[in-house]
Protein backbone atom coordinates (compact mmCIF):
# COMPACT_ATOMS: atom_id res chain seq x y z
CA UNK A 1 0.00 0.00 0.00
CA UNK A 2 3.01 2.29 -0.27
CA UNK A 3 4.01 4.29 2.71
CA UNK A 4 6.74 4.38 5.24
CA UNK A 5 6.89 1.67 7.86
CA UNK A 6 5.13 2.72 11.03
CA UNK A 7 2.74 5.09 9.29
CA UNK A 8 -1.02 4.82 9.60
CA UNK A 9 -3.14 2.94 7.09
CA UNK A 10 -3.57 4.95 3.87
CA UNK A 11 -6.64 7.15 3.94
CA UNK A 12 -7.16 6.78 7.70
CA UNK A 13 -6.58 9.64 10.09
CA UNK A 14 -4.87 8.97 13.40
CA UNK A 15 -8.20 9.06 15.27
CA UNK A 16 -10.01 6.51 13.12
CA UNK A 17 -10.09 2.77 13.74
CA UNK A 18 -7.72 2.22 10.76
CA UNK A 19 -5.18 4.58 12.30
CA UNK A 20 -5.50 2.92 15.70
CA UNK A 21 -5.18 -0.51 14.09
CA UNK A 22 -2.09 0.57 12.17
CA UNK A 23 -0.43 1.90 15.33
CA UNK A 24 -1.40 -1.22 17.30
CA UNK A 25 0.02 -3.55 14.66
CA UNK A 26 3.22 -1.50 14.49
CA UNK A 27 3.53 -1.72 18.28
CA UNK A 28 2.91 -5.47 18.16
CA UNK A 29 5.98 -5.94 16.01
CA UNK A 30 8.46 -4.29 18.31
CA UNK A 31 9.56 -4.10 21.91
CA UNK A 32 8.09 -5.09 25.24
CA UNK A 33 4.59 -3.85 24.39
CA UNK A 34 4.60 -6.23 21.43
CA UNK A 35 5.55 -9.09 23.74
CA UNK A 36 2.63 -8.25 26.02
CA UNK A 37 0.23 -8.03 23.08
CA UNK A 38 1.37 -11.41 21.72
CA UNK A 39 1.06 -13.02 25.17
CA UNK A 40 -2.45 -11.56 25.53
CA UNK A 41 -3.43 -12.91 22.10
CA UNK A 42 -2.03 -16.34 22.95
CA UNK A 43 -3.83 -16.34 26.29
CA UNK A 44 -7.11 -15.47 24.58
CA UNK A 45 -6.57 -18.25 22.04
CA UNK A 46 -5.75 -20.70 24.84
CA UNK A 47 -8.92 -19.86 26.75
CA UNK A 48 -10.92 -20.21 23.53
CA UNK A 49 -9.31 -23.58 22.74
CA UNK A 50 -10.01 -24.83 26.27
CA UNK A 51 -13.65 -23.77 25.97
CA UNK A 52 -14.06 -25.42 22.54
CA UNK A 53 -12.40 -28.59 23.82
CA UNK A 54 -14.68 -28.67 26.87
CA UNK A 55 -17.78 -28.25 24.68
CA UNK A 56 -16.75 -30.63 21.89
CA UNK A 57 -13.64 -32.83 22.09
CA UNK A 58 -12.41 -33.29 18.50
CA UNK A 59 -10.10 -36.20 19.41
CA UNK A 60 -6.61 -36.61 17.95
CA UNK A 61 -5.75 -33.67 15.70
CA UNK A 62 -2.30 -34.80 14.51
CA UNK A 63 -2.66 -36.47 11.09
CA UNK A 64 0.49 -38.58 11.56
CA UNK A 65 -0.69 -39.88 14.92
CA UNK A 66 -4.24 -40.47 13.67
CA UNK A 67 -2.99 -42.57 10.72
CA UNK A 68 0.06 -44.36 12.19
CA UNK A 69 -0.39 -44.11 15.94
CA UNK A 70 3.09 -42.56 16.17
CA UNK A 71 3.22 -38.98 17.46
CA UNK A 72 5.13 -36.21 15.72
CA UNK A 73 7.48 -33.92 17.72
CA UNK A 74 4.76 -31.26 17.87
CA UNK A 75 2.05 -33.60 19.17
CA UNK A 76 0.66 -32.18 22.37
CA UNK A 77 0.98 -28.60 21.12
CA UNK A 78 -2.78 -28.12 21.06
CA UNK A 79 -3.00 -29.79 24.45
CA UNK A 80 -0.48 -27.25 25.78
CA UNK A 81 -2.83 -24.40 24.89
CA UNK A 82 -5.92 -26.24 26.11
CA UNK A 83 -4.30 -26.93 29.48
CA UNK A 84 -2.98 -23.37 29.80
CA UNK A 85 -6.39 -21.99 28.89
CA UNK A 86 -7.97 -24.20 31.55
CA UNK A 87 -5.48 -22.91 34.14
CA UNK A 88 -3.37 -26.07 34.44
CA UNK A 89 0.22 -25.00 33.64
CA UNK A 90 1.87 -28.20 34.97
CA UNK A 91 -0.24 -30.40 32.68
CA UNK A 92 0.60 -28.03 29.81
CA UNK A 93 4.30 -28.44 30.51
CA UNK A 94 3.95 -32.22 30.67
CA UNK A 95 2.01 -32.36 27.37
CA UNK A 96 4.91 -30.93 25.35
CA UNK A 97 7.65 -28.83 26.96
CA UNK A 98 9.13 -27.98 23.55
CA UNK A 99 5.82 -26.62 22.24
CA UNK A 100 5.46 -24.51 25.39
CA UNK A 101 9.03 -23.20 25.00
CA UNK A 102 8.33 -22.51 21.32
CA UNK A 103 5.22 -20.51 22.18
CA UNK A 104 7.22 -18.47 24.67
CA UNK A 105 9.89 -18.03 22.00
CA UNK A 106 7.30 -16.64 19.59
CA UNK A 107 6.09 -14.26 22.29
CA UNK A 108 9.56 -12.81 22.95
CA UNK A 109 10.87 -13.15 19.38
CA UNK A 110 11.29 -9.44 18.60
CA UNK A 111 13.15 -8.84 21.85
CA UNK A 112 15.44 -11.88 21.46
CA UNK A 113 15.76 -11.70 17.67
CA UNK A 114 19.23 -10.18 17.61
CA UNK A 115 20.61 -12.82 19.99
CA UNK A 116 19.13 -15.63 17.90
CA UNK A 117 20.45 -14.16 14.65
CA UNK A 118 23.89 -13.67 16.25
CA UNK A 119 24.21 -17.46 16.40
CA UNK A 120 25.73 -19.14 13.38
CA UNK A 121 23.14 -20.76 11.08
CA UNK A 122 24.63 -24.18 11.77
CA UNK A 123 24.25 -23.64 15.54
CA UNK A 124 20.63 -22.55 15.11
CA UNK A 125 19.93 -25.66 13.01
CA UNK A 126 21.48 -27.93 15.65
CA UNK A 127 19.44 -26.27 18.42
CA UNK A 128 16.20 -26.66 16.49
CA UNK A 129 17.06 -30.25 15.55
CA UNK A 130 17.94 -31.16 19.14
CA UNK A 131 14.68 -29.63 20.36
CA UNK A 132 12.66 -31.64 17.81
CA UNK A 133 14.46 -34.90 18.65
CA UNK A 134 13.93 -34.23 22.37
CA UNK A 135 10.26 -33.49 21.73
CA UNK A 136 9.82 -36.73 19.76
CA UNK A 137 11.45 -38.81 22.51
CA UNK A 138 9.24 -37.03 25.07
CA UNK A 139 6.10 -37.81 23.06
CA UNK A 140 7.05 -41.46 22.54
CA UNK A 141 7.65 -41.85 26.29
CA UNK A 142 4.53 -39.87 27.24
CA UNK A 143 2.28 -42.01 25.08
CA UNK A 144 3.87 -45.28 26.21
CA UNK A 145 5.53 -46.13 22.90
CA UNK A 146 9.02 -45.89 24.39
CA UNK A 147 10.02 -47.49 27.65
CA UNK A 148 12.40 -45.34 29.68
Amino acid sequence: MGGAPGTAVAGASQGTPGGVLGRTLDTARHGPMGVLLRIAAMAGAAVGAAWIHRVNDPGVLCPLRAITGVPCPLCGGTTVFIELGAGRPVQALLANPVALAGALGVAVAPVARDRWLALRPRTRSWLIGAALVGAEVWQLARLGLLRV
